[in-house]
């Protein structure tokens, strides 16, 4: 890939060694997203080495700002480090926010880490229905940028900034409820949207990201990824009436399977192909899955 250093599962992990990592396999399963897999040996040969390489950008920024404070004749404030992470539905991105959330906070006690989603920035049923694009939930224009873009802005400039909540039992915001943000050290957006630039927004969201990791693998592997994970979701919802897939999970299953064949191959294929795959070059780090859900190779941004 053009400016990218490739670097297999085996280069990556002997950059960084570490004899051992003491998270537990509950956290591990704790942390991880339905259908998703990640292992202790993934933990220690991923993403212990990317926490040191974070490490890098993270102490290099802080001297920036400090420098840039000292040029303008300002007092330092304090702007948050901001990590975006992009990719397909089911295709791992919140198992990799949460767990790098998780090893920050372990590893790097005295610094304040937070995680939103996007998600909370999708605009409410409704308004999808009044749009009429209830059937595009998930496409650049399902979400309010305007709000996401102030969002980021205000946590950037470091005032308190409110990320409304998504629930993914009703797949729908959350009337009132808000995630409150408060001068963190660190902030990991995920989402699909992340590396986007949707209705030709005067700046990309990533304009305010400092790194930027993409999760990819083949198209045909996340398609399997999906329907597991639809035909997991089911298992769970069919003892919960409140729950969102509850209708299709107490009736006919292979009905309900032929259903989400369809919502992927007319809307998560097509957004994935049309709009989250296109961004995939702005990441400063591509991590890919195998078959397995495995991360066998790594793409690091040369300039």
């Amino acid at each position: 890939m053009l400016n990218y250093d490739t670097l297999t599962r085996k280069k990556w992990k002997n950059l960084f060694q570490l004899q051992h990592t003491n998270i537990s396999k509950e956290t591990l399963q704790d942390l991880t997203s339905a259908n998703d897999k990640v292992s202790i040996a993934d933990v220690e040969d991923i993403y212990i080495p990317l926490i040191r390489y974070l490490e890098l950008h993270w102490v290099q920024y802080r001297h920036l700002q400090l420098d840039r404070a000292l040029f303008l004749n300002r007092t330092t404030s304090k702007a948050p480090f901001i990590i975006g992470i992009a990719g397909s539905v089911a295709v791992g991105k919140s198992t990799t926010a949460r767990l790098l959330k998780h090893l920050l906070t372990q590893l790097y006690p005295d610094l304040k880490t937070d995680l939103v989603t996007t998600d909370g920035f999708l605009y409410p049923t409704d308004i999808l229905k009044e749009k009429g694009i209830l059937d595009k939930k998930g496409f650049p224009e399902s979400y309010d940028m305007e709000a996401l873009l102030h969002f980021l802005d205000d946590i950037k400039s470091g005032n308190l900034a409110k990320a409304p909540v998504y629930s993914h039992h009703t797949y729908d915001i959350v009337a009132g409820a808000y995630t409150e943000i408060i001068n963190p050290d660190i902030l990991i957006v995920e989402g699909i949207n992340v590396l986007q630039n949707p209705n030709n927004q005067q700046i990309y969201m990533s304009d305010f990201f400092d790194f930027s990791i993409y999760i990819d693998a083949d198209i045909e592997i996340i398609e399997t990824w999906y329907l597991e994970r639809f035909n997991m979701l089911l298992d769970v919802a069919k003892h919960n009436p409140n729950d969102y897939y509850y209708s299709y999970a107490i009736g006919n299953r292979n009905d309900a399977m032929e259903m989400a064949k369809k919502v992927w191959k007319n809307i998560n294929k097509r957004n994935l192909e049309n709009y989250i795959l296109p961004t995939k070059n702005r990441a400063d780090l591509i991590l890919h899955k195998s078959h397995n859900h495995q991360i066998d190779e790594l793409y690091l941004k040369k300039y």
